[in-house]
């Protein structure tokens, strides 16, 4: 099992940077695909950004971020890390971390039910 703590959220206005951490708790972190997906007021929960496990070979975008943020693991450091650059106010929610134990390398996630562990989610604003 892992607890899983996100960070780095806040208020920013529209074209700044915010950078997201995901803190993960046991010694096996490493053996998790990971992703980041998010949920807008009266929206359902999408998929934003997914890495395999290990040295994260695999990444993966939601078109509507591709180019604009970027995901990545420090296996040491337990945590995985959505970095977000030229935000836009489409991209407010509650930004929500996920784990999934795989064998698997090179494999990424993009759906919600994919995923067995979650954090309680972290909020983004972004500012026009």
């Amino acid at each position: 099992q892992v607890q899983l703590d996100e960070s780095g959220g806040g208020l920013v206005q529209a074209g700044g940077s915010l950078r997201l951490s995901c803190a993960a708790s046991g010694r096996t972190f490493s053996s998790y695909a990971m992703g980041w997906f998010r949920q807008a007021p009266g929206k359902e929960r999408e998929f934003v950004a997914a890495i395999s496990r290990g040295g994260g070979s695999t990444t993966r975008y939601a078109d509507s971020v591709k180019g604009r943020f970027t995901i990545s693991r420090d296996n040491a450091k337990n945590t995985m890390y959505l970095g977000m650059n030229s935000l836009k106010p489409e991209d407010t929610a509650v930004y929500y971390c996920g784990a999934k134990p795989t064998a698997y390398d090179g494999i990424v996630y993009t759906t919600g039910q994919a995923y067995n562990y979650w954090g309680q989610g972290t909020q983004v604003t972004v500012s026009s």
